[in-house]
């Protein structure tokens, strides 16, 4: 059985802020691909209980993603919120400004990364994946590469989390979107290369068929070296 990223992103919020943590978790399962337009969120009773929010407060947080243009509501028998079919665009606040705001919190972010990713890549190689779970990864490797440009960072970060998941620990799938969640909108103000992509791609191929053989060692160090890349151009943008 494959380990559900929604348990991970949609998880019981802190205490403090709510309606600001209930909304957060909500846009980190629609930009992370744990929900894609078109699906339809689990219901409110449900969401209400697992992110252990009244339902007045995820009343409220999904008529602001609403007001925002990422859900809608429909009613009668089949209705329920939806996930628009045209997700708002990134907001493209410039990189360097990014960087200013988040000062030495770009490099925690990275080393996180790095760390969390690889290790979760490793696991998930020394594990003996059920066909589901191969099947799943699988999966979303073929979504993200024949990923459109404008979708292709929500596939790539539900790929990412899919390795997560495979490695068999809530824990760490959930630090991983969390993370992920940190370093997205620093990857958006950056532009997508075409080139960067399709080496992105062969990287990707490597470190599912290294999990998929069992090749731990091979996996960690394919996983290593796709997020070299990805903050050796992040620095380049962003210096």
């Amino acid at each position: 059985m494959v380990a559900q990223a929604d348990d991970a992103v949609f998880r019981p919020v802190r205490t403090g802020n709510p309606f600001e943590e209930t909304v957060e978790r909500l846009l980190q399962a629609i930009k992370l691909g744990v929900v894609v337009p078109g699906d339809r969120l689990p219901s409110e009773r449900d969401l209400a209980a697992r992110l252990n929010v009244s339902r007045v407060t995820l009343r409220e947080a999904i008529h602001a993603l609403t007001e925002a243009g990422y859900v809608e509501s429909r009613r009668g028998r089949y209705g329920g919120t939806f996930v628009n079919a045209q997700l708002p665009k990134p907001r493209r606040t410039p990189a360097k400004r990014l960087a200013r705001e988040l000062g030495d919190g770009l490099e925690d972010a990275l080393l996180l990364r790095s760390a969390l990713e690889t290790g979760a890549a490793e696991a998930a190689a020394a594990r003996a994946l059920s066909d589901a779970e191969q099947e799943h990864l699988r999966r979303c490797l073929a979504e993200t590469s024949a990923a459109k440009l404008s979708d292709y960072r929500r596939f790539d970060s539900r790929l990412h989390l899919a390795i997560a998941e495979v490695s068999g620990s809530p824990s760490l799938t959930s630090a991983t979107a969390d993370v992920r969640m940190r370093l997205n909108e620093l990857l958006d103000a950056i532009p997508l290369l075409e080139r960067n992509l399709r080496h992105s791609n062969e990287q990707h191929e490597a470190i599912v068929e290294a999990i998929l053989t069992g090749d731990a060692s091979t996996a960690r160090q394919a996983m290593q070296e796709h997020l070299s890349g990805t903050a050796t151009l992040l620095r380049a943008f962003l210096a």
